[in-house]
């Protein structure tokens, strides 16, 4: 019990912002062109639910990415809200995109234009009903009590 009330999104917020401060240090950072940081924030408002990768949702080509599509094929998205970026087939966006989000891995998946985190934060959004509720409240998916019987 004590495990499942340390699964907030409370603290994978605070946890995501310790990671995101520690990227921000010149160490880390890269310049992303002002050109790149607009492609990537227009990809990420295009549709809903919008996931990026390494390889499809047919072919993933990390264990990780496999993953986050797992979970996410259990909500049945429709197509129409749902858009995926492979990031092996452009540099640029595979590391432009780490920079965008402050986050240091891959996958990264956004709801709304909003960062939610990478396969382990969705992980546990999904096994505490977190992911579920985000996707309800965001319109992506009918609310449980809509559904039909």
């Amino acid at each position: 019990m004590f495990q499942n009330a340390l699964r907030t999104s409370v603290s994978l917020s605070l946890y995501r912002s310790n990671v995101s401060s520690c990227l921000r240090s010149q160490t880390f950072r890269r310049f992303l062109s002002q050109e790149s940081r607009t492609k990537i924030q227009a990809a990420v408002t295009e549709y809903p639910v919008v996931l990026f990768m390494k390889g499809n949702p047919e072919q993933p080509m990390c264990g990780f990415s496999r993953g986050v599509v797992k979970i996410l094929s259990a909500f049945d998205i429709p197509p129409e809200k749902f858009k995926t970026y492979n990031v092996l087939e452009d540099i640029e966006l595979r590391t432009g995109i780490k920079e965008f989000s402050e986050w240091p891995t891959i996958p990264q998946l956004y709801v709304n234009g909003e960062f939610v985190g990478g396969s382990d934060i969705a992980l546990s959004m999904f096994q505490s009903g977190e992911l579920e509720t985000l996707l309800e409240q965001h319109g992506v998916i009918p609310k449980a009590s809509e559904s039909p019987s």
